[in-house]
C-alpha cells in the first residue's frame, strides 16, 4: 500500500467527519435557540424524551451535541434525570440517520449537493442562505469522503490477512471500533470507516458489528467529558449513557452470532447491512 492511499484513507476519514461537523452545525444555527427550547420544554417523560432526543438528534447528526445539551440541562436544574435518559436514548437512535444516509451510495448526488452548496456559500449575502449552502456541502462531503476512503482499500482483497486477523478475534475488532471512535469523537466516522472497508468484502459482518458495538461505547466519551465539572445529577445522566450503552454491548455480544444472522436477513448489501446493524442495535436497547 502506497503512502498517497493511506493518505487518501486518512484524508476520506477527516472529509467525512468534517462533512458531519459542518452539517449539524449550520443546522444547529438554522433551527436556533427554538430547537434547545423545545428539548427541554418536550420531554415532561421518559416516552417524550426519546421521542425528541430521536427528531432532534437526526436534525443535529451528532449524539454528542444532544448529550452535551442534556447534560447541561441537568446540571441547570431544566431537566430531571428521568427525563435525561430518555433524550440519551433517543439520541442514540437518532444518530444512526448518517449510517443509513451514507449506505444509499448517491455519490453523484453527492457531488451536485457539494456543487451546489459551495455556490450558495459563494454567491449568497444573506446568512441564513450561507448555513443552507453549507448544509449541502457537508451532505455532499459525507459521501466523498466515504468514495475517497473505498477506493484505496480495494488493496485489502489481495492482503486479507491484514485485516481477517480480526476475524477469529471479536474482542480486537470490539477494542478497535472503541478506540478509533475516542480518537476521532465521532461514531458515524467510524461506521462509515466498517463500511468501506466490510464493502472490500475481507471481513465477516459479524467482526464488523463487533467493531459498531465498540464504537458505540466509545462515543459516550464526549458526555462523560462534558459532565466533569457539573453537578451529582449531570455526572448521573452522562453516567447512565456509558451504562446504558456498556449493558447492551454485553448482552448483544453474547448473542452476536444470532443477531448476525437476523441482520443478514434485513438486505443482500453488507453496506446496509452494518448500517441496519447499528440501527437496529440502539432501537433494540
Amino acid at each position: 500500500m502506497s503512502v498517497t492511499s493511506i493518505l487518501q484513507i486518512f484524508a476520506g476519514v477527516g472529509i467525512l467527519v468534517y462533512g458531519i461537523i459542518i452539517m449539524g452545525e449550520s443546522l444547529q444555527v438554522i433551527a436556533g435557540d427554538r430547537l434547545r427550547k423545545l428539548t427541554g420544554s418536550l420531554t415532561g417523560t421518559p416516552i417524550k424524551g426519546l421521542l425528541v432526543g430521536t427528531v432532534v438528534t437526526g436534525i443535529l447528526q451528532s449524539s454528542s451535541a444532544t448529550t452535551v445539551m442534556v447534560v447541561s440541562f441537568v446540571d441547570a436544574g431544566f431537566m430531571t434525570l428521568t427525563q435525561a435518559i430518555g433524550v440519551i436514548l433517543g439520541a442514540n437512535i437518532g444518530t444512526t440517520v448518517t449510517a443509513q444516509l451514507i449506505a444509499f451510495k448517491i455519490t453523484n448526488i453527492a457531488y451536485l449537493c457539494a456543487i451546489i452548496g459551495a455556490g450558495i456559500c459563494i454567491l449568497s449575502t444573506r446568512k441564513r442562505n450561507k448555513q443552507v449552502g453549507i448544509g449541502l456541502l457537508g451532505f455532499g462531503l459525507l459521501f466523498i469522503g466515504m468514495e475517497m476512503m473505498q477506493g484505496p482499500m480495494a488493496f485489502l482483497k489481495t492482503r486479507p490477512d491484514l485485516i481477517t486477523v480480526f476475524g477469529d478475534h471479536i474482542f480486537l475488532a470490539f477494542l478497535s471500533g472503541l478506540l478509533i471512535t475516542l480518537f476521532v469523537q465521532s461514531s458515524s466516522a467510524t461506521v462509515g470507516l466498517t463500511m468501506a472497508i466490510a464493502a472490500q468484502g475481507v471481513i465477516p459482518l459479524e467482526t464488523s458489528i463487533a467493531v459498531i458495538f465498540g464504537d458505540n461505547i466509545g462515543t459516550t466519551i464526549t458526555a462523560v467529558i462534558a459532565s466533569l465539572g457539573a453537578n451529582r445529577s449531570a455526572k448521573q445522566a452522562a453516567a447512565s449513557h456509558v451504562l446504558i450503552k456498556i449493558l447492551g454491548t454485553v448482552v448483544m455480544l453474547s448473542i452476536l452470532p444470532l443477531y448476525a444472522d437476523f441482520i443478514r436477513m434485513t438486505a443482500s448489501d453488507i453496506s446496509r447491512q452494518v448500517a441496519n446493524a447499528h440501527t437496529i442495535f440502539n432501537v433494540v436497547i
